[in-house]
């Protein structure tokens, strides 16, 4: 029996309301202070306009449970650390941006083997559209504008570097 064309055209709808990608940039830093750079306080050293509002906490610091918001308008987001294991180098967050899309965002740190003082940080994001706009988002998480993002991402923390590196982020 074959498939119908409204099923054919709901898989078609479904495949393109999610997406799933992941990119790996060299950061020139250990693994271990890396990782503190895609933490909440740590991203708004190097991120443009990141001011995260902390929901849970008074100080912010990252562990497991911590809620906090960032953005405006359509670009109002509400995230939790779902996972954050410094000793693995990894952490895990779900993001909820109501007006677009949900879904995750995976980094994970490792040791370059081949440079004592850099490492290999591993960007995932796993997203599911909320609304037809949110269909539309989704494309900056695709193909060659993710790895361009995700490499802006890269020459960001460069450029901010000695000052990430001075701040000690997370060594309270």
């Amino acid at each position: 029996m074959s498939q119908s064309p409204f099923a054919a055209v709901a898989a078609a709808a479904a495949a393109t309301a999610s997406v799933q990608n992941s990119h790996t940039i060299r950061i020139n830093a250990p693994a271990d202070t890396a990782l503190m750079f895609f933490t909440p306080e740590g991203e708004s050293h190097w991120v443009p306009g990141w001011a995260p509002r902390y929901l849970n906490s008074a100080d912010g610091r990252t562990r497991e449970g911590l809620v906090f918001t960032t953005g405006e308008g359509d670009e109002f987001s509400i995230w939790l650390v779902a996972r954050f294991d410094r000793a693995a180098r990894r952490a895990q967050y779900v993001r909820t941006t109501p007006a677009s899309r949900s879904g995750t965002v995976d980094i994970a740190c490792t040791p370059a083997g081949d440079a004592a003082d850099a490492c290999d940080v591993t960007v995932a994001y796993a997203l599911t559209a909320l609304t037809p706009a949110g269909i539309a988002s989704l494309n900056a998480y695709r193909g060659a504008a993710f790895v361009e993002m995700i490499e802006g991402w890269a020459k960001l923390v460069h450029e901010r570097l000695p000052d990430l590196l001075r701040v000690r982020i997370g060594a309270r």
